[in-house]
């Protein structure tokens, strides 16, 4: 989606999906100002002057009070005034060339195109091509009854197409579910007695269990929080749980967002038995899985909801292939693993964090306050000349010339960092979904589809602007305030044409950004139901292995077995034969751990109902104490969970070693430092 404002730079601000006009009457009420066509500003003077703006802006003769932090007053601004703001200054960088300009075009999606789109990006390419592929059967064999709901809504409308346009003979649907009908049949996760997605039944009183922090994951706001605190389960499918379907075309007429920290709610994750899975601790092979699971589980989450989920067809821009502004992440990364094997976050963009944090967060209006231009140009030129010959002075930076800096290097990605192809996504999760527990579980599909470049480097950003609301008390930027000046920098980049509507959604991606910052421990755990999912497919690919290679092993060892009868001499009368296995020597509930990097390399284990993943830590260490290997000293180490039905699984300490063993008996379990 894209907006211009006319001028020789375009600034192009994505998040409103076309095909839904409809205004939000809470928003535009609050926030949502008007651009007339000819209203073009050419200067940022002064804050005085962005108020002038932000008035002629809105539809309001007076702005909106601003409602002032709890702690302290924050930075004077009103309603949404340092998000034009904002906006005015990244149009300025546009125009006196310090960013290069780039444009990102959309192709026009052919019918049945996003369908079978859809379908490759899911991992079940099987259906498109007709070929029985094992690791397509394995992924349809684990979906619940809506996740199947959802592959079969879109495999009907891309075979449908095709039979319009007369293409070729495509599989029928029933031959794909095994169904006689054209409802597929599933085994159903069960929704009682686990919480619903926070849909309250008719009737029904909302209870809340009271939960401890030493359990759980607490994702909330200490001053100022509601009175109540909500529980969210990873147990049970997201669409799964959605037992009454809320209304989601209209927002109530007084609908508004409250830019108060503490309109928030306070969510608590009940860690289950197995703990909770940082989206690190995962392989990348059931990464990859997890990402088709989760565009599968937003997709049936999105119609359980009645909204319809759209994505952007853009058209892949190559980025320059070296330097360190408008590079893609990727390739910015592996010029990086060169010199920091298994680095994750681009080095400059590191850098210029660890430069904030160590000068910047207690500097008043950091990130609002602009840098200067000229300054900000040059560094950018000295950057890319000195940075990788390690001759940059950092002392010389200025922290609000660091703040820009590190916004210019987001907007010069060539693609979004949230990518191009979900924003529409994100911007319906706000205008079309008015529940903020349901946004929750929307952004959290959705922060799981990023791709890992992408995810890291989001994730390490969001860690510093929560650093940054955290010093509030000196540098005057409370969540809404840096929420506001973060959105223009991550939903606004370079396009071809533009329109009023999508300057209604600047409310929206401010509140995208806020969930993002408040959540995030929240939002880079992966839910347990997906890593349930993994497991299944894994194991329904290694049984169909299983079968293949005992077909295999059939025929060689009849063949084998007709060439030995031909050679091998008359077997004396008497002679014993032993079975050719192995017994193993583990008994029942006995796990062996390796730590290949202690003294002690090995230890078999008793497990019981309480042994966690820490206390078999703990164990290593007491028995190591005396002599401490030198590879051990200063790392973090980790119980892992290696093979079987799981490619390689960091285990959170608080994870019962006796439940992750029942589910997987066939792992092994090694004891090495955490991956950063």
């Amino acid at each position: 989606l894209t907006m211009e404002m006319k001028d020789s730079g375009s600034v192009v601000l994505t998040a409103y999906h076309p095909h839904s006009p409809a205004r939000i009457p809470g928003m535009e009420q609050s926030f949502v100002q008007d651009i007339p066509p000819s209203h073009s500003p050419t200067s940022r003077k002064s804050l005085s002057r962005c108020r002038r703006i932000n008035r002629m802006l809105s539809n309001e003769s007076v702005p909106p009070a601003f409602s002032r932090s709890n702690s302290q007053a924050s930075v004077d601004s009103t309603s949404m005034e340092d998000f034009w703001c904002e906006v005015e200054s990244i149009k300025e960088s546009r125009e006196d060339g310090s960013e290069e300009a780039m444009l990102l075009e959309f192709k026009p999606a052919d019918e049945g195109e996003l369908e079978a789109e859809w379908l490759q990006d899911v991992g079940l390419s099987t259906l498109i091509s007709g070929a029985e592929e094992e690791d397509g059967q394995a992924l349809l064999s684990t979906l619940t009854r809506t996740q199947a709901a959802a592959v079969q809504k879109r495999y009907n409308t891309y075979t449908q197409t095709l039979r319009k346009k007369n293409k070729h003979t495509v599989r029928d649907v029933r031959d794909i579910f095994g169904t006689s009908d054209s409802s597929p049949t599933f085994e159903t996760v069960p929704v009682s007695p686990v919480p619903s997605n926070g849909i309250q039944l008719p009737g029904q009183k909302p209870v809340w269990k009271s939960v401890s922090s030493k359990s759980c994951l607490d994702c909330g706001i200490d001053k100022g929080s509601p009175s109540i605190t909500e529980e969210l389960s990873y147990d049970v499918s997201f669409s799964e749980s959605i037992t009454v379907l809320p209304k989601t075309q209209e927002w109530p007429k007084n609908q508004r967002f409250k830019k108060e920290d503490s309109a928030l709610p306070k969510f608590i994750v009940q860690k289950s038995r197995f703990g909770l899975t940082e989206v690190g601790a995962l392989s990348p092979e059931d990464m990859k899985k997890i990402r088709y699971l989760s565009l599968i589980e937003l997709t049936a989450f999105y119609d359980a909801l009645g909204v319809e989920l759209k994505r952007n067809r853009a058209e892949r821009v190559r980025g320059r292939e070296n330097g360190l502004f408008g590079v893609p992440l990727t390739v910015l990364l592996e010029n990086d693993q060169k010199k920091v094997p298994g680095i994750k976050v681009p080095l400059i963009f590191q850098k210029l964090l660890l430069k904030l944090e160590e000068t910047g967060l207690e500097t008043e209006g950091i990130l609002r306050v602009p840098g200067s231009a000229s300054r900000v140009k040059n560094l950018r030129q000295e950057l890319e000349a000195k940075f990788y010959e390690d001759a940059f002075d950092w002392d010389q930076v200025r922290n609000n010339d660091a703040a820009g800096l590190l916004k210019m290097f987001i907007r010069e990605l060539p693609s979004p960092l949230f990518t191009v192809e979900y924003l529409p996504a994100f911007i319906t999760l706000v205008e079309k979904i008015s529940k903020i527990k349901l946004q929750l579980q929307a952004l959290h599909l959705l922060i799981m589809l990023m791709p890992e470049a992408n995810r890291d480097t989001a994730k390490a950003f969001l860690q510093f602007l929560k650093k940054v609301v955290a010093n509030e008390g000196k540098n005057k930027m409370n969540l809404w305030n840096v929420s506001m000046i973060v959105a223009p920098n991550l939903f606004i980049y370079k396009g071809k044409r533009a329109n009023q509507q999508e300057m209604q959604a600047a409310a929206t991606t401010a509140h995208i950004v806020r969930l993002l910052i408040r959540y995030q421990d929240i939002l880079w755990t992966v839910p347990s139901f997906l890593i349930s999912q993994v497991r299944k497919m894994n194991e329904a690919a290694m049984n169909n292995s299983k079968r293949q290679l005992m077909f295999d092993k059939g025929v060689r060892k009849l063949l084998r077995r007709k060439t030995m009868e031909r050679e091998r001499p008359e077997r004396p009368e008497g002679a014993v034969t032993f079975p050719p296995y192995l017994q193993s020597d583990i008994p029942e509930g006995v796990i062996r751990v390796y730590a290949p990097l202690h003294s002690k390399v090995s230890m078999a284990i008793q497990l019981n109902s309480q042994t966690k993943a820490k206390d078999i830590l703990a164990r290593f260490h007491c028995e190591n104490s005396r002599g401490p290997s030198q590879n051990v000293r200063g790392q973090t180490q980790s119980l892992h969970e290696i093979g079987g039905n799981i490619g390689q699984h960091c285990l959170d300490p608080d994870a019962f070693m006796l439940d992750v063993y029942r589910a997987n008996p066939q792992a092994e379990w090694v004891i090495k430092p955490k991956a950063s």
